[in-house]
């Protein structure tokens, strides 16, 4: 019976030298029979810091409808009370409205590095993802792979099972068909 370690190295027979790192540790899981799942969100959580968990918040909440629409109802007061005293001569910000205009730069200015830190560490969570997901999809194929070996063999010592009493039926026949 051939262990893993020896069907592991007729599947990469070339190449066991040259594995990665990652396909090293995914051939190690599999020899040891450990487990190679984990929970890579949780990983991630752990490892990010205030500031990050803010930034997240900020994109989070910079983009959605709460804010788009809490950001056009302030645009509108701002309009609203603007227009009505600058009827009376008093507006803070008259026509053009150019505070209006120095706050939406700002907010901006602001708002889209934040935006983009965010969506940087979330590209990153996803590769760790796709990193993981490789690590499992090749321990499975591995696994297959030699399940498909074992397969191969129990066919190959059934065939010659068959084969073997085959012959000792014929033999019977022939020892029994020649004393008659």
């Amino acid at each position: 019976m051939q262990t893993r370690l020896e069907l592991i190295k007729k599947i990469f027979p070339k190449s066991q030298g040259k594995l990665s790192p990652r396909e090293r540790e995914v051939v190690d899981h599999l020899v040891g029979g450990k487990h190679i799942s984990r929970n890579t969100n949780k990983e991630f959580d752990e490892s990010i810091t205030f500031g990050q968990k803010v930034a997240d918040q900020v994109a989070s909440f910079g983009g959605s409808w709460t804010f788009i629409i809490a950001f056009f109802v302030v645009l509108l007061l701002w309009i609203g009370i603007n227009s009505y005293f600058l009827s009376r001569a008093e507006a803070f910000d008259p026509y053009p409205y150019i505070l209006l205009n120095l706050v939406l730069s700002m907010l901006a200015a602001i708002q889209a590095p934040i935006i983009l830190m965010s969506q940087n560490r979330q590209a990153f969570k996803d590769r760790l993802q796709a990193g993981h997901d490789f690590e499992v999809n090749l321990k499975a194929e591995l696994e297959i792979r030699i399940l498909d070996n074992k397969l191969d063999r129990l066919l190959a010592e059934h065939q010659e099972l068959r084969e073997m009493v085959t012959k000792m039926c014929r033999l019977g026949e022939d020892s029994s068909g020649g004393s008659d």
